[in-house]
């Protein structure tokens, strides 16, 4: 009944959650021996260790098991999503597919949604995004998400298959918003965590998530968002819970700067990647992103953070 493209965290914990409610499920994973070894096991000890998938799921690493699904969850990291959505070619047909990741491809500039788009066209796009970390969602911890998606048909349709006793989503057509808000939220968990590393202070966190969502409010208006989008679950909410967890990869990442450790390598940081592409993206639209820009600075190591700090103190006082 629902196909799940991706077996790393969060693709893991969605197949849990919605196996749990009864619903058939198949998790498609890029490599044949450990979608072998998960369907032995019933675990995924790399990405989840202790959740354990109900009987049904059933694992595949053969994609065209996910025909013939009525949604496809796209649980792929933003910058592998373009080569995957290619190298699937037509194999969607009018499937609806359901974006899960968070970010902004770095060549493109785009979000996941354009990238779903242009490879099926013929499918309803959603973006599924807010604030839930894996380990929460598959111990069935009570989790809200934004389900954002242009076609209402589709989105209702969408919101009751996907909707479980713990998992609750909310309806809005503000694509463009609410992906914007999933992606550029990990930029600023990474701000908050060099805040955080470098003993800037809880004062300065909470100015950098303040500030931030003005920044992420201003460019997804910039882009056709609505800014009440970016005070809703997939913006301030998402927000809030990645600047604030020492769960959040980004936010460790930002802490592991800041204190001059070196960061975990095993993890995706989406973030890193993001903090570049809405650099460039703002410079060609003409939009004010501080924040954003000097995260992007720091990652390139063309300013410190000593450097980054007091640029943005340094910047003209103006009306909030």
């Amino acid at each position: 009944m629902i196909g799940i493209a991706g077996a790393g965290a969060f693709g893991t914990a969605l197949a849990i959650v919605l196996g749990q409610s009864g619903k058939p499920i198949t998790l498609w994973c890029r490599n044949p021996q450990r979608a072998a070894a998960m369907q032995a096991s019933r675990t995924n000890p790399g990405f989840l260790p202790g959740a354990v998938f109900p009987e049904t799921v059933r694992m595949t690493s053969d994609l065209h098991d996910l025909t013939g699904q009525r949604a496809i969850l796209l649980a792929i990291p933003v910058q592998q999503l373009g080569s995957f959505l290619a190298n699937a070619g037509s194999i969607w047909n009018a499937t609806p597919l359901v974006s899960c990741a968070k970010g902004l491809d770095l060549v493109s500039l785009k979000g996941p949604s354009a990238l779903m788009a242009t490879a099926s066209p013929q499918s309803a796009i959603a973006v599924l995004t807010g604030p839930g970390f894996a380990a929460d969602i598959a111990k069935g911890l009570p989790t809200a998400f934004s389900l954002a998606c242009a076609d209402e048909a589709a989105a209702r349709m969408l919101q009751a298959l996907l909707s479980t006793q713990t998992l609750r989503l909310y309806r809005t057509s503000d694509v463009t918003g609410a992906e914007l808000g999933g992606a550029l939220k990990n930029v600023m968990a990474i701000a908050a965590g060099i805040v955080i590393g470098a003993g800037l202070g809880e004062s300065a966190r909470a100015a950098v998530i303040t500030r931030g969502q003005a920044e992420m409010a201003r460019l997804a208006q910039a882009m056709g968002g609505r800014a009440e989008t970016l005070a809703g679950l997939s913006g301030l909410g998402d927000l809030v819970l990645t600047c604030t967890s020492l769960q959040s990869r980004n936010f460790g990442f930002g802490m592991a700067l800041g204190a001059s450790r070196l960061p975990d390598a095993g993890k995706t940081v989406e973030g890193i990647a993001t903090a570049h592409a809405t650099a460039s993206l703002a410079r060609r639209m003409g939009i004010d992103m501080p924040i954003c820009t000097m995260v992007s600075q720091v990652l390139d190591a063309k300013v410190t953070i000593a450097e980054a700090t007091n640029a943005l103190l340094r910047r003209p006082l103006k009306q909030e």
